[in-house]
């Protein structure tokens, strides 16, 4: 077994996110809300014995509910996982949900199969951030604290790597369909006897037909990435290194421990505050993650290249933000690293309240706006997770712990998803509901100057 701190481990654990991160990229951010978009877009769509006229709301509920399970279901398993040492076969369970979730995403085609679209968004949602409740929950397992700084943002380097390589691949497929072996005919009877426009339009339709398949072929290729990457790390990382022996209650034992974390948690009131600061963070930056395509198709009117290279150029900027803010948290300190990304995630918030579709040159707005949220994206996801790993007490419960951290995320991108679609709702316009995550930054900013610094952490 490798041991704790050495950098073969810390690499196999780091390259869990070159596997799952294609998920977030392709699937939550770039490639699927764009398909969905097209699909949906101006139609009513038939779901759960209701009529929905407004899918981007339908679609932005389904990912609160899928948040909302994880939310329920993530102490209960990792208390158990901690107390019978099986974590790692639990990170499996839901990886292979999440890949499996996601190939199933090709039978969506059209309105009628939504549903499918909808169900696979939720269990592919669910299998994605389970997973990562016990992957966070190996940082202090694989790393010692000097090195979970650098070692959390390794694993966000690898993991924007990995999902760029396979979104370029995808875009390649999506506006090049006919290198890749994708039918662009026109059928007969046009090409015979139809008009120059006639020809033309059918053209369109054909590849606007090849990019769709391209979309869903991409889903499969995602599963597929996530699958089959992720059994480096599994063949790596290490499982019930504390040699715990269940004994037949153990799910029982599980609640137990669930509830004593709980309890423990009072004692530590800088760990506890730095969870209420870092859910109000997460209520925007998740947020804005998941539906700033959406944003983007539906509010900006922004074509499909312009959203996937603003997708592209964010992962590229993430890269070196994280790396940046890695050194600034070593020379400042985690806590002021952190509230300055929050000052920038404001600005984030209130540049793209200002945008409209009218505006010339909306498209370079964007993309400005993107390279400034990429600045700041992997850093405050770094930052946020080795953080709280520095702040963690002398414990062997670390699963049951990090479930504090990544239901706190669940919940608040519950809330976040939710206040984002009901202000669609009202307002018929997305510009109110990215306003609002200021707030949350806001409030986030004013809570994390109230910690002290503790040993690892200042």
């Amino acid at each position: 077994m490798l041991q704790k701190g050495s950098n073969k481990l810390i690499n196999a654990w780091a390259f869990y996110d070159w596997a799952n991160s294609v998920y977030s990229l392709v699937i939550s951010t770039a490639v699927f809300p764009l398909f969905y978009d097209a699909i949906t877009k101006g139609k009513t769509v038939r779901f759960l014995w209701m009529d929905w006229d407004y899918p981007d709301t339908l679609y932005s509920y389904s990912l609160s509910f899928s948040f909302l399970i994880v939310a329920f279901i993530s102490p209960i398993l990792s208390a158990i996982a901690d107390y019978t040492g099986n974590k790692l076969k639990f990170m499996k369970f839901f990886c292979w949900l999440g890949g499996f979730s996601v190939i199933s995403m090709y039978f969506f085609e059209d309105v009628s199969t939504t549903w499918i679209g909808i169900l696979c968004t939720i269990l592919a949602s669910i299998g994605f951030w389970s997973s990562i409740v016990f992957y966070n929950s190996y940082l202090p397992e694989v790393a010692s604290p000097e090195q979970q700084d650098a070692a959390s943002a390794k694993g966000f380097i690898y993991g924007y790597i990995g999902s760029i390589i396979l979104l370029l691949i995808s875009l390649g497929m999506i506006l090049q369909p006919s290198f890749f072996g994708f039918d662009l005919s026109i059928p007969e009877n046009i090409t015979a006897n139809g008009s120059d426009e006639e020809i033309t339009a059918a053209l369109e339709t054909v590849k606007n037909a090849a990019s769709l398949k391209a979309m869903r072929i991409s889903f499969v290729m995602v599963g597929l990435w996530w699958i089959g990457f992720a059994q480096i790390t599994f063949k790596k990382l290490p499982n019930n290194v504390f040699n715990r022996k269940p004994e037949k209650d153990f799910i029982w034992k599980g609640f137990k421990e669930l509830k004593k974390v709980s309890i423990e948690l009072k004692n530590y009131p800088t760990l506890r505050n730095f969870l209420i600061a870092f859910f109000l963070l997460s209520v925007g930056v998740q947020t804005i993650i998941l539906l700033a395509t959406i944003f983007g198709s539906s509010e900006l009117g922004l074509g499909t290249i312009n959203l996937i290279v603003t997708v592209l150029l964010i992962q590229f900027v993430a890269i070196l933000g994280a790396y940046v803010f890695s050194n600034v948290s070593k020379k400042y300190g985690n806590f002021k690293a952190i509230k300055i990304t929050l000052f920038i995630w404001v600005l984030v918030c209130f540049s793209a309240f200002m945008l409209e579709k009218e505006l010339p040159n909306v498209d370079l707005y964007f993309y400005a706006l993107g390279g400034l949220l990429g600045m700041v994206l992997g850093a405050i996801q770094s930052l946020t997770r080795s953080t709280y790993s520095k702040l963690l007490p002398e414990t062997k419960d670390h699963a049951t712990y990090f479930s504090f951290y990544d239901v706190t995320e669940k919940i608040a991108i519950v809330l976040g998803t939710f206040v984002f679609g009901f202000l669609i709702y009202l307002t018929d316009s997305m510009q109110w509901s990215v306003l609002s995550l200021a707030l949350f930054f806001l409030a986030s900013f004013i809570v994390l100057s109230t910690l002290k610094s503790t040993k690892h952490v200042r």
